[in-house]
Protein backbone atom coordinates (compact mmCIF):
# COMPACT_ATOMS: atom_id res chain seq x y z
CA UNK A 1 0.00 0.00 0.00
CA UNK A 2 1.38 3.70 -0.89
CA UNK A 3 2.41 5.88 1.47
CA UNK A 4 -0.32 8.73 1.92
CA UNK A 5 2.62 10.99 3.77
CA UNK A 6 5.77 11.37 1.80
CA UNK A 7 8.37 13.97 0.84
CA UNK A 8 8.13 15.85 -2.32
CA UNK A 9 10.20 18.84 -4.00
CA UNK A 10 9.87 21.84 -1.28
CA UNK A 11 7.90 19.94 1.06
CA UNK A 12 4.88 16.74 1.83
CA UNK A 13 2.39 15.68 -0.20
CA UNK A 14 -0.31 13.99 1.81
CA UNK A 15 -3.08 12.57 -0.33
CA UNK A 16 -6.89 13.06 1.69
CA UNK A 17 -9.98 11.94 1.00
CA UNK A 18 -12.44 14.07 1.73
CA UNK A 19 -15.90 14.13 3.27
CA UNK A 20 -17.57 17.02 2.87
CA UNK A 21 -21.07 18.14 4.89
CA UNK A 22 -19.91 16.50 7.94
CA UNK A 23 -21.03 17.46 11.30
CA UNK A 24 -17.40 18.33 12.88
CA UNK A 25 -14.45 19.15 10.58
CA UNK A 26 -11.55 16.97 11.89
CA UNK A 27 -9.06 14.24 10.48
CA UNK A 28 -10.31 11.00 11.29
CA UNK A 29 -7.20 9.36 10.52
CA UNK A 30 -5.89 6.38 8.20
CA UNK A 31 -8.53 4.88 5.72
CA UNK A 32 -7.25 2.93 2.87
CA UNK A 33 -3.92 4.38 0.87
CA UNK A 34 -5.37 7.80 2.21
CA UNK A 35 -5.76 10.18 5.10
CA UNK A 36 -9.66 10.97 5.92
CA UNK A 37 -10.89 14.25 7.05
CA UNK A 38 -14.43 15.84 7.21
CA UNK A 39 -15.58 19.43 6.77
CA UNK A 40 -18.85 20.60 7.90
CA UNK A 41 -18.58 23.05 3.83
CA UNK A 42 -20.51 21.70 1.13
CA UNK A 43 -18.72 21.05 -2.14
CA UNK A 44 -19.99 24.20 -4.18
CA UNK A 45 -17.60 26.89 -5.07
CA UNK A 46 -14.76 25.64 -3.78
CA UNK A 47 -16.22 25.66 -0.16
CA UNK A 48 -14.91 22.28 1.00
CA UNK A 49 -11.53 22.80 -0.71
CA UNK A 50 -11.01 25.61 1.80
CA UNK A 51 -12.13 24.45 4.55
CA UNK A 52 -9.53 21.07 3.93
CA UNK A 53 -6.58 23.52 3.96
CA UNK A 54 -7.68 25.47 6.77
CA UNK A 55 -8.15 22.26 8.59
CA UNK A 56 -4.87 20.87 7.56
CA UNK A 57 -3.29 24.65 8.63
CA UNK A 58 -4.16 24.07 11.60
CA UNK A 59 -3.91 20.94 12.98
CA UNK A 60 0.57 21.01 11.36
CA UNK A 61 0.35 24.29 12.62
CA UNK A 62 1.13 25.90 9.12
CA UNK A 63 0.36 28.14 6.16
CA UNK A 64 0.19 28.23 2.80
CA UNK A 65 -0.94 24.56 2.08
CA UNK A 66 -1.69 23.91 -1.69
CA UNK A 67 -3.89 21.35 -3.20
CA UNK A 68 -1.87 20.07 -6.17
CA UNK A 69 -4.18 17.26 -7.84
CA UNK A 70 -7.87 16.17 -7.12
CA UNK A 71 -9.44 20.03 -7.24
CA UNK A 72 -12.79 18.98 -8.17
CA UNK A 73 -12.74 15.68 -6.53
CA UNK A 74 -12.68 13.61 -2.83
CA UNK A 75 -9.21 12.14 -3.54
CA UNK A 76 -6.46 15.18 -3.08
CA UNK A 77 -3.07 15.62 -2.82
CA UNK A 78 -2.13 18.58 -0.40
CA UNK A 79 1.63 20.01 -0.34
CA UNK A 80 2.51 20.90 2.90
CA UNK A 81 5.22 23.45 2.33
CA UNK A 82 9.12 22.98 3.96
CA UNK A 83 7.54 20.11 6.33
CA UNK A 84 9.29 17.15 7.26
CA UNK A 85 7.44 13.58 6.63
CA UNK A 86 7.80 12.28 10.03
CA UNK A 87 6.44 15.59 11.32
CA UNK A 88 3.37 15.45 9.59
CA UNK A 89 2.79 11.74 10.38
CA UNK A 90 2.73 12.30 14.13
CA UNK A 91 0.56 15.18 13.84
CA UNK A 92 -2.13 13.37 11.32
CA UNK A 93 -1.81 9.52 12.29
Amino acid sequence: MPDPIRAAEGGVEVDVLVVPNASRAEVVGLHGDRIKVRVTCPPERMKANAAVLALLEGVLRTKRCQIVAGRTTRHKTILVPRADADDVRNLLL
